[in-house]
């Protein structure tokens, strides 16, 4: 393809990712992730994956998009906003605030079939995949190599400009564009996030222990949660940003505007009663459609009982 149509090309998709609403979009040559295969094989051998085994498999599809859409030619990775408007600040219980309302795979996965459907309107058949923490590829990474921001020390993709707050998603397909490149990192002597964490998650800056993350215990771990927790969750009932809030970068997030992540807010409200008495009619009709129900009523009801004293 002649360089005029890919630069055309190229910014036809970026202006069409900022009219649907993403922040961040930015774009990599699809092709083998080498400098991060050393990376993830030492993470797992050792075993801070913990019990997601799913993290062990694909180990070449993590590293080559191509071998997820075969003839595959950009990756095109996109940002997308959950700051909420009015964060929850009382004492009670915590949820991570990308959970606050509908569960975020399908809302992005919505917009990115509508993102396909246009590439094809304006330029053709072009053939690819979607993704939104759906497939084994290594989204952060991918972010990192595009411009979106850089992974910091909390391994969360930061923008120097917007902070942390938003869900990564990709479009990989057979259409050439031209790539970004990737942004300095930013985090310099600054350890925050790892004074912060109180379970030491962060295990050394950029390196997270996955079975010591308090997402990790209260959302992927189906078992009981360690004692050695115990006294250490801060209050977090799923999931958990204390590494982003504490993040100065954060200072800049920006709201997202997305109606379908406001939910249901009743739950804000709740005292730490409220929670000890959640029964799992009031679970599945306040959680209707959230990503909180991925841990199901008994794994909540487990987080609760945990955080009880």
């Amino acid at each position: 393809m002649n360089p005029v149509a890919i630069d055309k090309h190229t910014r036809l998709v970026k202006d069409l990712a900022h009219q649907l609403g993403f922040a961040f979009c930015g774009i990599s040559k699809s092709d083998f992730l080498e400098s991060e295969a050393p990376r993830l094989e030492k993470w797992l051998q050792q075993g801070m994956h913990g019990q997601m085994d799913y993290m062990g498999n694909h180990f070449d599809k993590r590293l080559d998009p191509r071998l997820l859409v075969p003839g595959s030619k950009s990756v095109i990775s996109l940002a997308y906003h959950y700051y909420p408007p009015e964060p929850k600040t009382d004492k009670s219980f915590h949820i991570s605030k990308y959970a606050y309302g509908e569960d975020y795979h399908v809302v992005i996965k919505d917009r990115l079939h509508t993102f396909i459907q246009r590439i094809r309107d304006e330029i053709g058949e072009v053939d690819g995949r979607a993704f939104v923490d759906s497939a084994p590829l290594l989204e952060k990474a991918w972010a990192a190599k595009a411009g979106i921001g850089w992974v910091g020390k909390n391994a969360n993709v930061i923008s120097k400009s917007q902070g942390s707050f938003f869900f990564l998603a990709e479009l990989v397909l057979d259409l050439e564009l031209t790539p970004d490149g990737p942004v300095k990192d930013y985090c310099g002597t600054c350890t925050r996030c790892i004074d912060a964490c109180p379970t030491d998650a962060i295990v050394t800056p950029y390196v997270v222990d996955g079975s010591k993350c308090i997402s990790y215990l209260t959302i992927e771990l189906r078992e009981a949660i360690p004692q050695e927790f115990k006294g250490r969750m801060a209050e977090w009932a799923f999931g958990c940003d204390i590494c982003q809030d504490v993040c100065p970068w954060n200072r800049f997030a920006k709201s997202h505007q997305e109606p379908r992540f406001l939910g249901n807010e009743s739950w804000h409200h709740w005292t730490t009663s409220e929670w000890k008495e959640l029964t799992e009619e009031t679970f599945k009709r306040v959680f209707k459609g959230s990503a909180v129900k991925r841990a199901k009523y008994v794994g909540l009801r487990k987080n609760i009982d945990f955080l009880e004293p």
